[in-house]
């Protein structure tokens, strides 16, 4: 009886058996919770600069279509992106880079039966984001009504238009369009796009392609 009462646990020991065993399983927890927290987050992180990544490409993608249009191959004179003052559903006319898609693109939703010469802008827009107004200038009311609006990416948060200053150097962002010295608006060498998700940011830059009368060699 004395031998089996010396193999038994006493109570102390099975308290703190007991108590090593809740501490190792809550750390277990933690470390398990703490794991999926972090491959939330980083889940998170790389849809959104997936996200980013694909919004760029296809705004560049637009810009380059614009340039290498026939009217713009044809006529190099012509600027196939500039700044126009382009009037919102508020009423507000704001300066905005502004190009051509005479056969439109698959983001737009048209109403009816899509028309082609298609007028397209960049904005961004309090609560909506990176956006593109547009309309057709076969229209009726082209001049009259405001354009349509597209979100192109709900996370856009502004539009840097980067100017190059060759005796500086150097690049200089701007928020808004800037004006040379004769008072007309001066064509940006590139945007920047910037992008906000939480405390995630973002910045993606696009050289603005330039119409040379002649396709290019890629």
């Amino acid at each position: 009886m004395n031998l089996r009462a010396r193999r038994a646990f006493t109570l102390l020991e099975i308290l703190l058996a007991v108590s090593l065993l809740a501490a190792l399983l809550a750390a277990l927890n933690v470390f398990v919770f703490s794991m999926g927290d972090l491959w939330g987050r980083s889940n998170e992180q790389r849809l959104f600069g997936q996200h980013v990544r694909a919004v760029t490409r296809h705004v560049e993608s637009l810009l380059r279509r614009a340039a290498l249009t026939p009217e713009a191959l044809n006529r190099p004179a012509r600027a196939p992106l500039t700044t126009q003052e382009i009037r919102s559903e508020g009423g507000i006319a704001e300066p905005l880079l502004t190009f051509d898609l005479p056969a439109g693109d698959r983001v737009l939703p048209w109403p009816g039966e899509p028309l082609p010469e298609v007028v397209c802008s960049l904005a961004v827009q309090e609560g909506q984001g990176l956006v593109l107004c547009w309309h057709s200038r076969l229209e009726i009311r082209f001049k009259d009504d405001p354009a349509r609006v597209t979100v192109l990416s709900p996370f856009g948060s502004a539009i840097g238009y980067d100017y190059y200053l060759p005796d500086f150097k150097a690049w200089q962002s701007q928020p808004r369009m800037q004006k040379d010295r004769s008072g007309k608006w001066a064509r940006p060498d590139r945007i920047t796009l910037r992008f906000v998700h939480g405390k995630m940011n973002a910045e993606t830059s696009i050289v603005l392609p330039v119409a040379t009368g002649a396709l290019p060699a890629f």
